[in-house]
């Protein structure tokens, strides 16, 4: 919404959830805005190639891009499978190489562009339960410095958002003891919501934000501040995992 606000046309990708994504479509329609919806896996080469096609087709080149996938497979190292490890790092690393790559060359060619990937705060501090998560965001924040260096020149910038807890689906499966005892450490004393990080990815999509490129905001309302995100309970004694 932020974004179509701004006067962008948006593409809204979905990989299972159509329902949520034709709301958001919806949404942006109803208030004048121009949205469509599209079903890819985008830690899959050619369903990327195949989703550009169609945005090119429809929309016109891509502009701004906001690399958002991201799941979790939670769980301490000692017990983590490798294709908990590989699903993660598919989708949430794989993805942003693939997406970044493709909207890459109509930006070269107009000399403008924004690329605007979602991290975490894992990916800065860690997080106990979360090696696979942590490892793939914070590659994210490796990958957007080199690629920031390569077009720079180009008048694209490449940043990165970094939230904290924020209010959405992936948070709801925590409970409210642990969002609750979350909030406790955070210094603004509450979960944050989505439109506040929107309201960073609009910042840094728009020329206010030409001069910036190559950081990471972080978004978490203080939680890193003492540099303890984590959520998971983990004892490890003597080789052996407990629950």
């Amino acid at each position: 919404m932020h974004l179509a606000r701004d006067g962008h046309g948006v593409a809204v990708n979905y990989t299972a959830n159509r329902s949520a994504a034709d709301e958001v479509v919806e949404a942006i329609t109803g208030a004048g805005g121009n949205a469509i919806a599209l079903q890819a896996d985008v830690g899959e080469t050619d369903a990327v190639a195949a989703m550009f096609h169609e945005i090119e087709g429809r929309l016109g080149r891509v502009a701004i891009l906001v690399n958002n996938a991201g799941i979790a497979r939670d769980d301490l190292l000692m017990r983590m499978s490798p294709e908990a490890w590989d699903e993660v790092i598919q989708t949430n690393l794989r993805s942003v190489y693939l997406c970044t790559r493709a909207a890459m060359r109509g930006m070269l060619r107009q000399k403008w562009g924004r690329i605007i990937s979602v991290s975490s705060v894992s990916g800065i501090s860690g997080n106990p339960g979360q090696a696979n998560y942590a490892a793939s965001k914070a590659a994210i924040i490796g990958f957007s410095k080199s690629v920031a260096r390569e077009i720079g020149s180009r008048s694209i910038t490449v940043n990165v958002v970094a939230p904290g807890f924020i209010e959405t689906d992936m948070t709801e499966h925590l409970g409210a003891d642990i969002a609750e005892e979350a909030a406790q450490r955070i210094a603004l004393g509450r979960l944050g919501k989505p439109e506040e990080i929107a309201a960073a990815v609009g910042y840094l999509a728009s020329d206010d934000a030409a001069y910036v490129t190559g950081q990471t905001i972080v978004v978490d309302g203080g939680l890193s501040i003492n540099g303890n995100v984590g959520h998971a309970k983990t004892d490890i004694e003597g080789g052996e995992v407990s629950d």
